[in-house]
């Protein structure tokens, strides 16, 4: 079973309309791409031919990913409660650090990210360790190395 991957709704209508963009104009492009690269002859030495199917490669890479998604997506709704959901934007500082030293993230899967925040998946130690805990908490998580490290949740919105 594929694993599930938690969206906004913003996120999930944003993948569809990519994903619906690709599966029909993005596939007629790059067919008329490849019949005008094959109009130049000889296909063992034509570099836009090859050029063509790599990007044709790469396009039904990123329609199987997004399809996959949108099977697998299910759409999370804002959290008010303060909890840390994901979707929710958190600011936390680590032990030790001075109260001017916080970093702001964006939890969530990549495909949620936008301009304003770096994204850190839900899936990651410290992502699975802040889920459901509000402001104010300090949260002991274990890193890929095996170091156990403290974070301090400033803030959730």
């Amino acid at each position: 079973m594929a694993d599930t991957v938690d969206l906004s709704q913003r996120a999930f209508d944003r993948l569809k309309a990519e994903h619906d963009d690709l599966t029909t104009r993005g596939r007629i492009d790059i067919a008329r791409k490849i019949e005008t690269a094959r109009e130049l002859g000889d296909l063992s030495e034509n570099g836009d031919y090859h050029a063509a199917k790599e990007e044709q490669g790469k396009m039904e890479g990123r329609i199987a990913h997004l399809a996959q998604m949108i099977e697998n997506a299910r759409i999370v709704e804002a959290d008010t409660s303060g909890h840390v959901v994901p979707g929710s934007i958190v600011t936390i500082r680590y032990e030790g650090d001075g109260p001017d030293e916080t970093e702001t993230y964006l939890v969530g899967s990549i495909e949620e990210r936008n301009d304003d925040y770096e994204v850190m998946s839900t899936s990651s130690p410290l992502g699975a360790a802040l889920r459901g805990h509000v402001a104010g908490d300090t949260i002991s998580y274990e890193t890929p190395s095996g170091a156990t490290l403290q974070v301090e949740l400033v803030a959730v919105s």
